[in-house]
């Protein structure tokens, strides 16, 4: 009998914040495969639960052992935090069930992704287009990176950032913001959330032209106005585009 991977995007961690088929999915699995640091937080809310968890770039491995454990006739759950299918596992998955013709059954749970979590801490700043970039140039060049940057900016859309900065490139923030200030005013707002829908979540608003000085790590998702975004009582707005009255 064939088994099942369902790929599980379990949003920011706490379970409040999953959705009910991801809730379902990791209590019906076998097993619950993933990421070291998001099985830690997963503990808690699904305690008895058996787990595997491999380490940081460790991603391929994991999802072909998820994958020789359903075609055993397992239900697997390989969760990601956020949304499974936004720099997740959704991907790897499909992919390697084709390289291995593995006749099993995948299934894709949506999940709140970073850029969500983020927005909804700083208020409304996602309410036009948006650009997902992330700055890892472990699998994507750094060039095509910036040359991506360069395009949201001159297209003014709204950019948020995945995996800002970490000690091994600690000035590709500087890059992309210099990139967008060639299209968008200094005092264009910026919203940084770290650990978004975590305990321990924190929110800053600052400016483009201050984004470089900004205490920014891996843990942050930043959010960059369009030119329409504006702040008020300490919320990032960008404006859709509906006709509002005042008064």
């Amino acid at each position: 009998m064939a088994g099942r991977v369902t790929v599980v995007g379990f949003g920011p961690g706490d379970k409040g914040d999953m959705t009910g088929r991801a809730v379902t999915a990791i209590e019906r699995a076998d097993i619950v495969a993933g990421y070291t640091t998001y099985i830690r937080i997963l503990e808690a809310q699904f305690p008895g639960k058996k787990y595997k968890a491999t380490g940081m770039m460790k991603e391929v491995d994991r999802c072909r052992m998820a994958i020789e454990d359903a075609q055993q006739g397992l239900d697997v759950a390989m969760v990601s935090s956020g949304d499974s299918g936004i720099y997740g596992m959704a991907g790897i998955i499909y992919q390697l069930r084709a390289e291995m013709k593995a006749d099993i059954d995948v299934d894709v749970v949506p999940g709140v992704t970073a850029a969500s979590a983020a927005a909804a801490v700083l208020g409304a700043p996602l309410m036009h287009d948006t650009a997902f970039i992330s700055l890892s140039d472990l699998m994507t060049p750094l060039e095509r990176i910036m040359k991506r940057v360069d395009c949201a900016g001159q297209g003014d859309f709204i950019v948020c950032l995945y995996n800002p900065k970490s000690k091994g490139r600690p000035g590709y923030l500087a890059q992309a913001a210099d990139i967008l200030l060639k299209y968008r005013a200094p005092t264009t707002p910026v919203g940084i959330v770290r650990d978004a829908g975590r305990p321990d979540m924190t929110k800053t608003l600052t400016t483009l032209e201050e984004l470089k000085g900004a205490d920014v790590d891996m843990f942050c998702t930043v959010v960059i106005g369009n030119s329409q975004t504006y702040t008020a009582d300490g919320l990032m707005i960008t404006p859709r585009g509906y006709p509002v009255r005042n008064g």
